[in-house]
């Protein structure tokens, strides 16, 4: 959601809605890694073997970390469209956004943006035109991007292609606005959905094309969310193996702390390292293996530090921290089957390593410091990706640098 093909990201990571029954099974490429590294073995599941849906399948056994797996952003990253994942209102009083009224006499005919429900439909309608002579153009909503932490972006079905809608909610004000990277006017329905976009808010979509920038899919065959797949590679095996009672049980799939530091680390940057694109079809990446096999490198050539928004690896790369580490991953601070806690709670990660008599503000003030290291060393800062002009208002927002260093009070928001 913000521009270029990060721009349909809302990062906020709606409860995700799996299908019930026969749901989709995910596709995927190859693995060469050693089961000894936790890396499944390399394999293509039919297409058209039924599947049950990720919850179904891993929760039985693995109830503590699906229970609270399923209160994190990234499982609510996307889902289908109901009135407990859409955040933005579609009551009347507070369902429209006014571009511009119409000026006949410069001939500009005006935008005004209606989201109304029909049964179980929620609709995206452009108003344009002349008192009296207006055109609409009417969407529904066919896909629910981002959980609404920051906000949301809605995307829409014409036959089997993915398109986004021109208009997002915000979460800041509780508000409509022109989606990131979309101008005042005239309405634009033509923006596509690319996999690489995809990939980043669900755990599969079935492309029907083999190139990267086509915006064509299977609609039954989807699994919204980032579920369990997504970090631990294809589970049939796994799950037929231990159904077996079979020493492969644990050797059939990916368990990332087994995995070297690099190959965790990747996990994470397959949606954290930037803008960067897929060297084939969409969703083929399996866990384990080198991303670089998978993505090309990142655009990223300016002399400063990588934005903050959808680039937190590279930030961590550049850290002190990391270079002096040879074991530092983004799971020493994050647990990725829990909710994010509030980010002060971090601290504690930084006392394991560091003393508070170090810092620069112990003098002034005393082990409180201890209390906080995160709002000093990893500051929010503003981001330059995820910008909305919405009439005469520009909105921007501010993410939370993973350039762990030393900060001016100039560059701490």
């Amino acid at each position: 959601m913000a521009i270029a093909h990060s721009r349909i990201c809302l990062i906020a990571c709606c409860v995700v809605v799996l299908f019930a029954s026969a749901a989709p099974q995910r596709f995927v490429g190859t693995s060469d890694g050693p089961t000894s590294n936790g890396v499944s073995p390399g394999h293509q599941t039919s297409k058209d073997s039924p599947r049950k849906s990720e919850d179904e399948t891993c929760a039985p056994c693995h109830q503590k970390e699906a229970l609270t797996f399923a209160q994190t952003e990234h499982h609510r990253t996307s889902s289908f469209p109901s009135q407990e994942s859409i955040r933005g209102s579609f009551a009347g009083g507070s369902n429209e956004l006014k571009i511009a009224d119409p000026a006949p006499v410069i001939g500009d005919p005006g935008l005004t943006y209606k989201m109304t429900r029909s049964d179980s439909s929620f609709l995206v309608s452009a108003i344009t035109g002349f008192t009296g002579q207006t055109q609409t153009r009417t969407e529904a909503v066919g896909l629910v991007i981002g959980s609404g932490v920051r906000g949301q972006s809605y995307l829409y079905w014409k036959g089997d292609s993915l398109f986004e809608l021109p208009v997002s909610y915000w979460s800041d004000g509780n508000r409509w606005i022109n989606s990131p990277g979309f101008r005042n006017g005239p309405p634009n329905f033509d923006r596509p959905a690319s996999p690489r976009c995809l990939e980043c808010h669900m755990t599969f979509m079935q492309t029907i094309s083999n190139d990267p920038a086509s915006n064509r899919y299977e609609k039954s065959k989807s699994i919204p969310g980032i579920s369990c797949e997504t970090c631990h590679g294809p589970g049939a095996a796994h799950i037929a193996a231990h159904h077996a009672h079979t020493p492969s049980t644990n050797e059939s799939i990916v368990n990332p702390a087994k995995l070297s530091r690099d190959r965790q680390v990747d996990l994470c940057s397959l949606c954290h390292s930037g803008v960067r694109q897929p060297s084939g079809a969409g969703f083929a990446y399996v866990p384990g293996n080198p991303l670089d096999t998978y993505l090309g490198p990142s655009p990223h050539t300016s002399p400063g530090p990588p934005d903050v928004h959808g680039n937190q690896v590279g930030l961590l790369r550049l850290s002190r921290c990391y270079l002096a580490s040879t074991s530092m991953t983004c799971s020493t601070c994050h647990q990725v089957h829990r909710p994010e806690e509030p980010a002060s709670s971090y601290s504690s990660r930084c006392m394991s390593c560091h003393k508070s008599d170090s810092c620069g503000m112990f003098k002034k003030l005393g082990r409180k410091i201890e209390s906080n290291c995160i709002d000093c060393h990893m500051p929010m800062q503003l981001t330059q990706a995820i910008i909305s002009e919405t009439d005469d208002t520009v909105i921007r927002t501010t993410m939370r640098t993973h350039r762990i260093a030393v900060y001016s009070p100039a560059n701490i928001q």
